[in-house]
């Protein structure tokens, strides 16, 4: 039972946020336009989680921004913009269609047409060699076993 408690604490604890009280906006509809954007957005050092999961201090200070951003009238892209061009487009948790990110967007489907080519051709493999002829003494033994029986 205890087993079991624990690994639902471990399964939701990923979900709590990080985002702290004193860091919120008053204005809920405010507050609901920062989460938002804030779930586009990655934290730099831990990578694959948002600003608001993060507990890094730089995911903090990104929090900050974006709500400083939104509390001075800027659009939901128009804070995506600032933030992408003081962290570059690596905040993004979706990265653009672009370019640069072509490998990124393309190379597990390349990676995964290799891998077939390569499966392909070790299945299909170098043809199996012709059996050795039968030696005299075979034949006389195979003869033995299945008379009048034409032999190789």
């Amino acid at each position: 039972m205890k087993t079991l408690a624990l690994l639902i604490f471990l399964v939701f604890a990923g979900a709590a946020y990080a985002v702290e009280p004193r860091e919120m906006l008053q204005d809920p509809a405010l507050e609901a336009r920062a989460r938002e954007v804030s779930q586009q957005l990655r934290c730099v050092v831990c990578q694959n989680e948002t600003i608001d999961e993060s507990d890094a201090e730089i995911a903090r200070d990104m929090r900050l921004l974006l709500r400083a951003r939104i509390l001075a009238g800027d659009s939901n892209e128009d804070v995506i913009a600032f933030l992408v061009s003081r962290y570059g487009d690596y905040v993004l948790l979706k990265p653009r269609f672009m370019a640069s990110t072509y490998l990124l967007w393309f190379g597990p489907f390349i990676v995964l047409a290799i891998g077939a080519f390569v499966v392909y051709r070790r299945l299909r493999g170098t043809p199996a060699a012709a059996p050795a002829p039968l030696t005299p003494e075979e034949k006389a033994a195979l003869e033995e076993l299945a008379p009048g029986e034409r032999t190789p």
